[in-house]
């Protein structure tokens, strides 16, 4: 340590020379330290940089090991070394600072033994008085550099206002201490050193631009989807559904030997199962295990007549290790992107069968995600369409070849059948708006103006979301809802109970943008379909590489008119 003091008692000796008054030497003094340590301040901000070009990734990382953080952290740090980016880089010039902290002590107590006239070395808990402004200028220096750093550092731009107010408040904390319990030189040292790191932080920004090592806007389209993820894992569960779902976690595992498993996401799901799963309980001794995310799934009022259907309350959250963990023969599912995000394929069991269940009579290739069914075992193909566009994937990725069941679409023919023996509507006519999810849908984007132009005319109007836009933007449909409430318009109805089809095909006339309910309304009524052409629903925008014109594209005037 003496040979520390030593060292910046020269540099203190050259400041005071150049400016006789030491407060003013200490704030050259820890200029010149900044200067010294800027070459590591650039490597420091080169780190922070690689870092934050990560984030995309390491965003998608988080999604598709959703809820699994050993997986999620073994995926990080090799993204890390691949990256070459080091997580405690970040540490050393508040490393450096603090060496040079306890080395200016020693210089501090030689320059006031030598003229103990100087007033420097006085410690507020001690002295008291006027020397109590030093702490408040302290932990007001550190809540500048907080706020700054909030703005122009770029990693710490971009963490959460959490993460930000966690990491301000700590710093102005420790500053606060310091400012109390050090000498008056040293806290004035470090006051000048936050607030010199601010000019610090810009210089660096000047010599290395974010904007040129950073993709924002991929970083941006990732903090979406994984923040949409997480919103949709975070639905308030009353005491009694969280006991419910632990107890049946481990009546689930509890039942040896499950040869068949279904996965619904809700409620709405049970209509394009029902068939199948009712078939399957008139006729043949299967036990069917029916895993829900839904507390309130219509399926439970359904055991008491099938005794052998089992079903199970599973969380959004406590479905991922559910699933890991799963041990049944076969999984039937709703769900595309099987083993890409949160919801993967069995750890425990290799031989797994996994169906895929279609819940749309539309194309693959334009409305899912590339490689959305790589994973699955049996593709249940509602039509010719979708197996010609399996195998064209297949050949396009080089993917293993999966078995195609001609299932056709089940939910379709129980509409046909209720349609045909129900009773025709003797009332006002009925027009359906059921549009789909996608950005510039109808109800984010012309929603007033047709409810304008259609109400006061004596028909009978059902306003009806996709269930993923209830899910994903509850406060947009919320406001929706709110907007009209206020009308007591008894021609005027929002549904969101997505369990019957009833309004489906009670409706003389369908209005939609890009849904595939469309071709469930007019292939069972046979009525049209009034399409807006919104901007395309398209999750894969490389769709045209397959060479397949998708049906959601083709069939659009063969069953209505688009405007």
């Amino acid at each position: 340590m003496d040979y520390l003091v030593d060292v910046l008692q020269i540099l203190m000796n050259w400041c005071y020379r150049l400016v006789p008054e030491y407060c003013a030497a200490i704030a050259l003094f820890t200029i010149a330290t900044k200067i010294i340590q800027f070459p590591i301040s650039l490597w420091c901000q080169r780190n922070a940089l690689t870092m934050v070009a990560l984030l995309p990734e390491m965003n998608r990382i988080k999604m598709h090991y959703f809820g699994d953080a050993d997986q999620i952290g073994e995926k990080s740090a090799q993204l890390f070394k691949e990256r070459h980016y080091h997580p405690l880089l970040s540490l050393v010039p508040l490393a450096i600072q603090i060496v040079i902290l306890f080395g200016l002590v020693g210089v501090i107590y030689r320059i006031t033994k030598e003229n103990p006239a100087i007033v420097l070395a006085r410690i507020p808990v001690k002295d008291g008085g006027w020397t109590w402004l030093m702490p408040i200028g302290a932990g007001a220096a550190a809540w500048l550099l907080g706020l700054a750093q909030n703005r122009f550092n770029p990693l710490q731009k971009e963490q959460t206002k959490l993460q930000q107010n966690i990491t301000n408040w700590i710093s102005i904390g420790i500053s606060l201490m310091l400012g109390g319990t050090v000498s008056l030189g040293v806290g004035l040292y470090w006051i000048f050193s936050n607030l010199f790191s601010i000019p610090v932080q810009l210089l660096c920004n000047l010599c290395m631009n974010p904007r040129k090592y950073v993709n924002y806007r991929d970083l941006y389209r990732s903090k979406l989807e994984l923040e949409k993820l997480e919103k949709s894992c975070k639905k308030e569960v009353s005491k009694e559904d969280r006991i419910r779902e632990k107890k049946d976690y481990k009546r689930f595992f509890r039942v040896a030997n499950k040869k068949l498993v279904f996965h619904s996401e809700a409620s709405g799901f049970y209509k394009y199962y029902q068939p199948l799963v009712e078939w399957l309980l008139e006729n043949s001794n299967v036990v069917i295990h029916y895993v829900t995310n839904d507390p309130k799934d219509q399926v439970f009022q359904l055991q008491e007549k099938y005794p052998r259907l089992k079903a199970y309350y599973i969380g959004p959250k406590m479905i991922i290790p559910l699933m890991m963990k799963m041990d049944a023969d076969i999984v039937v599912m709703t769900t595309p992107d099987l083993n890409r995000y949160h919801i993967k394929r069995s750890y425990v069991r290799k031989d797994v069968e996994y169906i895929y269940h279609h819940h749309s009579l539309t194309s693959l290739t334009m409305c899912t995600r590339e490689g959305a069914y790589d994973h699955y075992d049996t593709i249940f193909s509602v039509g010719p369409h979708q197996c010609k566009e399996i195998r064209k994937m297949e050949e396009v990725y080089g993917t293993r070849e999966k078995k195609l069941v001609r299932f056709g679409y089940a939910l379709l023919d129980k509409l046909i059948e209720q349609f045909q023996a129900g009773e025709k509507s003797s009332g006002p006519k009925q027009i359906l708006i059921a549009p789909s999810y996608q950005d510039g849908n109808i109800l984010d984007s012309i929603l007033d103006t047709v409810l304008e132009k259609l109400r006061g005319h004596g028909w009978r109007i059902i306003v009806r979301p996709h269930p993923q836009y209830v899910r994903r933007f509850p406060a947009s449909w919320n406001a929706i809802i709110a907007r009209y409430e206020a009308l007591n318009d008894e021609n005027l109805i929002f549904e969101t109970d997505f369990s019957s089809n009833r309004t489906i095909y009670a409706s003389d006339l369908l209005i939609t943008d890009w849904s595939g309910i469309a071709y469930e309304f007019s292939f069972t009524t046979r009525r049209p379909t009034l399409f807006f052409n919104t901007p395309m629903k398209v999750i894969n925008p490389n769709y045209d590489k397959f060479g397949i014109e998708p049906t959601d594209i083709s069939f659009r005037d063969k069953v209505g008119v688009s405007l």
